[in-house]
């Protein structure tokens, strides 16, 4: 069993700041990756930002410059640090692990999705 826990959302001033948390636990062998992706109402979901596990990252283009994300792998968690934000990133932002993990003999790769947390930017 694997869950995602996500943290971090809320209202905030344009220009403002925020600061996503996404920890994952339960039964897995590594992370492979985790990313961050948003949906607005009306609108799919969208990738913002990935990171692996070896630290390369991937924004995009509309966040680069503003949001950062980052990992720690000790505490299998994800961060996205958001700033100058604007009400255009006003969206659901969920959660992503690429995770491996063990079968008997063998390993195999899937992935799961947090809960959404809810990111507003309004005067």
């Amino acid at each position: 069993q694997v869950q995602l826990v996500e943290s971090g959302g809320g209202l905030v001033q344009p220009g403002g700041s925020l600061r996503l948390s996404c920890a994952a636990s339960g039964s897995f062998f590594s992370i492979n990756a985790m990313g961050w992706y948003q949906q607005a109402p009306g609108k799919q979901r969208e990738l913002v930002a990935t990171i692996t596990s070896g630290g390369t990252t991937n924004y995009v283009d509309s966040v680069k410059g503003r949001f950062t994300i980052s990992m720690d792998n000790a505490k299998n968690t994800v961060y996205l640090q958001m700033n100058s934000l604007k009400p255009e990133d006003t969206a659901v932002y969920y959660c992503n692990a690429n995770l491996k993990l063990r079968r008997i003999n063998s390993y195999y790769s899937a992935a799961y999705w947090g809960q959404g947390t809810q990111v507003t930017v309004s005067s």
